[in-house]
């Protein structure tokens, strides 16, 4: 018998376009990435080569991971992730209820590493994880559902706890990116 549960997604993937970032009243901040993967197989049938192709949002929640994605990643960058999986509401400008499934990156349980080449903008490869905590409370509300709640404002409530996760320690992250 199991005695938790585990709430994890692990993506290596492109962006399919420049990170996006907002900021908060309260001073917070999120960056927003799209991310696609794709499966590719040959067609038993015909023999064809397909390929399917699935795009994930993520949402960046960690200040220090928040950093990195901006000021190096790019539409088609490499980059493989480590966060949980939320799922949002919020109301559409008619007021119905809308739900957005996302991969969120948080304080204290998030992962970023830079694949790929230099000229594809992935930075020659690097990993970060934020293990100290590079922000807070994002507070705004939003209901995620699971019972942390607030406002109908955008944003999220909480901060995120568990362990650093990830590859390595404080010790691993500069506060350059060599190249």
């Amino acid at each position: 018998m199991m005695a938790g549960s585990v709430n994890k997604v692990i993506l290596i993937g492109n962006l399919g376009r420049d990170p996006e970032s907002r900021s908060f009243q309260n001073g917070g901040k999120v960056v927003n990435l799209r991310i696609a993967t794709s499966e590719t197989w040959r067609d038993k049938a015909s023999g064809e080569r397909r390929e399917r192709t699935e795009w994930h949002s993520v949402a960046i929640f960690n200040e220090a991971l928040g950093r990195i994605a901006e000021q190096y990643l790019k539409k088609g960058s490499t980059v493989y992730i480590e966060g949980q999986l939320e799922t949002r509401k919020w109301q559409d400008q008619s007021g119905n209820d809308r739900y957005t499934t996302e991969i969120v990156l948080r304080p204290f349980n998030g992962n970023l590493t830079l694949l790929g080449g230099r000229g594809d903008g992935g930075g020659g490869g690097g990993s970060y994880n934020d293990p100290m905590g590079g922000g807070g409370d994002y507070g705004g509300g939003g209901d995620y559902g699971g019972g942390r709640g607030g406002s109908s404002g955008g944003g999220r409530g909480g901060a995120g706890g568990g362990s650093g996760g990830g590859f390595g320690g404080p010790s691993d992250m500069d506060d350059e990116i060599p190249f």
